[in-house]
C-alpha cells in the first residue's frame, strides 16, 4: 500500500509511474532517501547549476561580444542554445536516466556542465558554441532527473521540495546576475564564466557524499494506467492544447529575452555600469523566488486559477509597459514581473493536469507544450538583440515582448475558461 501511495504521488508530479526492478527495492530506498537531509542539500546545490551557466552571460553581453569579435545579438545565440536543448534533448535524457539511474545521470550532468563551461571560455565563437551545446545538453539531464528524484525519494513532501528546487533555480540566477560583471571587471570575462565551475565542483563532491555506497538501480518511466491514446486521439487536435502551448510560448519567449537583455536595457537607458546593471537585473530573478512560493499558496487557498493567472499576466505586462512609459521606475517593474515569471510556470502546468482527460494525455500535452515553447524561447534572445541593433533602441524590442505577453494572456484566459473534459 505504501508503495502504491508513493507511485500515485509520483504521477501527480510527472504524469508517470516510477517503477524499478523490485517493489522491495522501492521501499528500501524510500526509507534511506526519504529522510536524508544530505540528499536534499545535494539536490539543491545541484539545482544552483541548472540555470546559472547560461544566465551568467546576460550581465556581460557587450564584453563577451567584444572579446569574441561578434555583435551582442550573436552572443544572444549562446543564451538561446541551452533552451533549444531543453526541447530537443529531453527524450535522450530520459533514456539515459532509465539506463544508468538517477545517481549516475546527475553525476554525469555535473561533469558535462563543468566541461562545457571550460570549453566555452577556451577559444573563439565556435568554441563558445560547442561549449554551450554541451552545457545545454547536460542541464537538460537535470531538468528531467530532478523531478523524478523528488517523486521517488521525497514523495511525502513533494510540494515543499519542489518549491525549494524552484527557489534554488532562481537563487542560482540571482547570484550569477549579481556577481559575474564584477568578476569580469577584475579577472576578465573568460575567468568570470569559468569561476562558476567551483560551484559545480562543490555540487559534485556533495552529490558523491550523499549517494556514496547506495544502490544504483535504473529508473524506468512507464505510462500511467488510464484511457488509451488511441481512444483519446492526437493531442494536437485539442484546442486546449494549442491554447496552453501559445501561453507557454509567450511566457518562455519573454522570460529568456528579458533575462538576457534586461541588464543591457538598464545600462543604455539608466546609464548604469555593467556591474550595476547586473545587480539591478537580479531583482527580476530574486522575485521569481517569491512568485514560485506564493502562487502555490494562493492555489492551496482555493483561489480560482483564472484569477491567479489574470493577476500574473498583469504583473508580467507591467515590465515592458513600465519600461516604455516610466523607465525610471524599473525596480518596481522588475519586481512585479519577477513574481509573475516565477509563478506562471506553476499555473500553466497545473492547467495541463486539470484540462487533460488522462495521465497519458497530460504527458503528451506537456511534451507538446514544452517542445514548442522552448523552441520559441530559444529564438527570444537573438530576436530581441537583432531588433535592438536594427533600430538602435529598445522601443521596438519591448513592444515585441509586450506582444508575446499579450498572446500569453489571451491564450491563458481562454485555457482557464475552458470546461474540463473527462474521458
Amino acid at each position: 500500500m505504501g508503495t502504491r501511495r508513493s507511485a500515485r504521488a509520483g504521477e501527480r508530479n510527472l504524469s508517470s509511474i516510477i517503477t524499478t526492478t523490485s517493489g522491495a527495492n522501492i521501499s528500501k530506498r524510500a526509507r534511506i532517501y526519504g529522510t536524508s537531509g544530505l540528499l536534499l542539500l545535494a539536490m539543491l546545490v545541484y539545482a544552483l547549476n541548472l540555470r546559472a551557466p547560461f544566465i551568467s552571460l546576460a550581465p556581460i553581453v557587450t564584453t563577451v561580444a567584444d572579446g569574441l569579435g561578434v555583435t551582442p545579438e550573436t552572443v544572444g545565440i549562446l543564451t538561446g542554445i541551452p533552451v533549444l536543448c531543453f526541447a530537443l534533448v529531453a527524450p535522450f535524457a530520459s533514456m539515459l536516466i532509465g539506463r544508468v539511474g538517477i545517481e549516475r545521470a546527475i553525476a554525469l550532468s555535473l561533469f558535462a556542465v563543468f566541461v562545457g563551461t571550460c570549453v566555452r571560455s577556451a577559444g573563439g565563437f565556435e568554441m563558445a558554441v560547442v561549449g554551450t551545446v554541451i552545457i545545454g545538453a547536460a542541464i537538460t539531464i537535470g531538468n528531467v532527473a530532478v523531478p523524478v528524484l523528488i517523486a521517488r525519494d521525497f514523495s511525502q513532501s513533494a510540494g515543499a521540495v519542489t518549491g525549494l528546487y524552484t527557489g534554488a533555480l532562481n537563487l542560482g540566477s540571482v547570484v550569477t546576475t549579481l556577481v559575474t560583471a564584477p568578476l569580469a571587471a577584475s579577472f576578465g570575462w573568460r575567468w568570470a564564466l569559468v569561476a562558476w565551475g567551483l560551484v559545480m565542483i562543490a555540487a559534485a563532491v556533495l552529490w558523491q557524499r550523499a549517494t556514496a555506497g547506495r544502490e544504483k538501480v535504473p529508473v524506468v518511466l512507464v505510462p500511467a494506467h488510464g484511457t488509451s491514446d488511441a481512444e483519446l486521439g492526437p493531442v494536437w487536435r485539442r484546442g486546449i492544447a494549442w491554447c496552453l502551448t501559445l501561453t507557454f510560448v509567450g511566457q518562455a519567449f519573454s522570460y529568456y529575452a528579458v533575462t538576457t537583455w534586461l541588464p543591457k536595457i538598464l545600462t543604455d537607458t539608466q546609464g548604469m555600469s555593467d556591474s550595476g546593471a547586473g545587480g539591478a537585473a537580479s531583482i527580476f530573478q530574486f522575485f521569481g523566488i517569491v512568485g514560485g512560493v506564493g502562487v502555490p499558496l494562493l492555489m492551496s487557498r482555493r483561489m480560482p486559477l483564472r484569477a491567479v493567472f489574470a493577476c500574473m499576466s498583469v504583473l508580467w505586462l507591467s515590465l515592458p509597459v513600465g519600461l516604455l512609459v516610466a523607465p525610471h521606475l524599473w525596480p518596481l517593474w522588475a519586481a512585479l514581473a519577477g513574481m509573475s515569471q516565477g509563478g506562471n510556470f506553476t499555473v500553466i502546468f497545473t492547467l495541463v493536469v486539470q484540462r487533460s482527460r488522462s495521465q497519458s494525455e497530460a504527458r503528451r500535452m506537456s511534451a507538446m507544450i514544452q517542445g514548442l515553447g522552448y523552441s520559441a524561447a530559444a529564438a527570444g534572445p537573438y530576436a530581441i538583440g537583432a531588433l535592438h541593433t536594427a533600430t538602435d533602441g529598445w522601443t521596438v524590442p519591448l513592444f515585441v515582448v509586450l506582444g508575446a505577453l499579450t498572446i500569453m494572456t489571451v491564450s491563458g484566459l481562454l485555457a482557464t475558461g475552458a470546461r474540463r473534459e473527462t474521458a
